[in-house]
């Protein structure tokens, strides 16, 4: 077959380099995962603006795509000078490299996928399986009620003076404790198989959640213009399954609204473009909140921002991500480290570039601001909520920049003094 003949060989191996499904691809580009399969089997020409939006979304030039494996291979092995650290000058010479030594530049760049996708599939068994809190949930309730099953037995063999009123009451509570120990059995085994028929199950109400906030690209125009309602909304999406889920969207999207109420979207773009994204500047503008603020700029695309939403107990309660800054699903990172420490101060707004390292050295401007939610109440402690808004910055400087790694697994920082496990990338392993 000739090499401009190869395009969908190549889109499927670099969907398979960049760990994407074939069905979220599809979703991602507008059409059918049977048409993306034929496309990715060469069975299907492609061109103009669907292989622009296919490069885009797998981080390629579409040169990569067309041109065949040499292109690509160069490319690879540039993304893996930079993800080093390597100069310029050194970067430029991958050209030359390819075409003296080609076997040796296969092999880098062979070396180079794997290792990112090792580095990936350990952020992803990390945050899901390490800190899944159903199955943490799961695996607490079986233990107590063994443990009760085995306090109530012990009572039993070791009292012979026990009247039979009591033995009968620890008869019931054995015979109580085994059924929920049946029941509890029952369901984590259900939970685990589920995960290992279905590809597309959702692991939680959260990633429930965070499927449906995906497929609307985490805009919701008609909500806010009135045209459909939370309700309505909810009720014709396929992905949102469970109660929790449904409430937690329900949630949202009446923030949507309130929103839209205080500062149209119309509104909000005339003072972007008046005094730019300055969350702070922004809020003046529009005597508005700084949280506000937050949220109408992780809705517009165009700037690809990232939000996250925590309470007072650290507990995540809205993702948006953005291109190179890895969000954990469940617990703290280190990435969050402005989000927590609004916490702590709330009114006060603050600003820290980080860089977070991995694969790359992704710049982001991180705005965090922590405020009091629901209504004022004597003699209790507030209710608290802090937002993080993630702006992309590829020109940061080296000083007063915070860098930070995904998950200390994957963190090639050796000298992190909040290390808590070592890290596979560390040279003193």
């Amino acid at each position: 077959m000739a090499r401009e003949g190869l395009t969908g060989s190549r889109i499927r191996e670099r969907r398979s380099v960049a760990g994407l499904r074939q069905a979220d691809l599809a979703r991602s580009l507008g059409i059918s995962a049977s048409y993306l399969n034929l496309i990715e089997h060469n069975r299907r020409r492609i061109g103009g603006k669907l292989l622009l939006d296919i490069a885009r979304l797998l981080n390629v030039e579409p040169s990569m795509l067309t041109e065949g494996a040499e292109a690509a291979l160069i490319a690879t092995l540039r993304e893996a000078a930079t993800s080093a650290n390597l100069p310029a000058s050194e970067i430029a010479r991958a050209d030359e490299f390819t075409g003296r030594f080609p076997a040796w530049a296969e092999v880098l760049a062979a070396g180079f996928r794997r290792i990112s996708s090792l580095e990936r599939t350990v952020e992803t068994l990390s945050d899901r399986l390490t800190h899944d809190p159903h199955l943490a949930a799961s695996v607490h309730e079986l233990l107590s009620t063994a443990a009760a099953i085995r306090s109530t037995a012990a009572i039993l063999a070791d009292e012979e003076d026990l009247t039979d009123e009591w033995r009968n009451r620890f008869h019931a509570n054995i015979n109580e404790d085994s059924r929920r120990l049946a029941d509890s059995s029952k369901a984590l085994v259900e939970y685990l198989d589920a995960g290992e028929r279905v590809e597309d199950a959702a692991a939680s109400p959260q990633d429930e959640l965070e499927s449906f906030l995906s497929d609307h690209n985490y805009a919701f125009d008609e909500v806010e213009a009135g045209h459909e309602t939370p309700d309505t909304m909810i009720a014709a999406a396929p992905s949102l399954k469970s109660n929790a889920a449904r409430h937690m969207a329900r949630g949202i999207l009446e923030r949507v609204v309130q929103d839209a109420q205080l500062v149209t979207k119309h509104r909000f773009e005339a003072a972007l473009e008046a005094v730019g994204p300055d969350p702070v500047e922004l809020a003046r503008h529009l005597a508005s909140p700084v949280s506000l603020v937050f949220r109408r700029l992780a809705g517009l695309p165009k700037l690809e921002a990232g939000l996250v939403v925590c309470d007072r107990a650290g507990s995540l309660l809205f993702r948006k991500p953005t291109a190179g800054f890895v969000i954990p699903r469940f617990g703290a990172a280190c990435a969050l480290w402005p989000l927590f420490a609004a916490l702590g101060q709330p009114g006060q707004v603050i600003r820290t570039p980080l860089v977070q390292l991995g694969r790359g050295r992704a710049g982001f401007e991180c705005y965090a601001v922590a405020d009091v939610v629901g209504r004022p109440v004597y003699n209790q402690a507030p209710l608290v909520q802090a937002s993080m808004l993630v702006l992309p910055n590829s020109n940061l400087g080296e000083e007063d920049v915070i860098e930070v790694g995904s998950t200390c697994g994957v963190c090639p920082r050796e000298l992190c003094p909040g290390r808590r496990e070592p890290s596979i990338l560390s040279t003193g392993l």
